[in-house]
């Protein structure tokens, strides 16, 4: 399956979509669905969707905040779920590959979680109104992480 999702990564990266005309001072909405792999062996897999509000800075840079849901699948135990809450920095070294890092809590749904810090550093590309990623999320209190790949519909306000 990481072979598949590479895959699909490097096939995304080769197409040369023209990335919309971006302006200082835009706003920008996305949706996106995700699925990963978790670091550690207590969980099968992931899924989640999200909303990100992202304010270009420059022609380049964004800011963005992010939040939505994940759950982590287990077979053999019970499963668990957090609603991500980040800020984030991303900045693009073309006209659509792009950098992310994100910093923020994971708020756990199920009891006696409770929140543990995140952190996301990411690559992704984005063209007018779609934005595939692929980043490594790190939650230190819930002791796991994930690989995750989104894909997502974006759109200027």
């Amino acid at each position: 399956m990481k072979h598949n999702i590479l895959f699909l990564f490097a096939v995304l990266l080769s197409f040369s979509a023209a990335y919309s005309q971006k302006e200082k001072g835009d706003f920008r909405l996305g949706y996106g669905f995700n699925g990963g792999v978790p670091t550690n062996n207590a969980f099968n897999f992931s899924l989640g969707a999200d909303g990100r509000l992202q304010y270009d800075i420059t022609m380049k840079t964004s800011f963005s905040a992010t939040t939505g849901y994940t759950h982590l699948f287990n077979s053999k135990t019970h499963d668990t779920g957090f609603v991500p809450a980040k800020l984030g920095f991303k900045s693009f070294l073309g006209d659509q590959v792009y950098v992310l890092g994100e910093v923020g809590a994971a708020i756990g749904v199920s009891k006696g979680m409770g929140v543990s810090p995140l952190w996301t550093p990411g690559v992704g590309i984005a063209t007018k109104h779609i934005d595939i990623s692929l980043r490594y999320e790190n939650y230190s209190k819930f002791d796991t992480g994930q690989v995750s790949l989104r894909l997502a519909y974006g759109y200027k306000l």
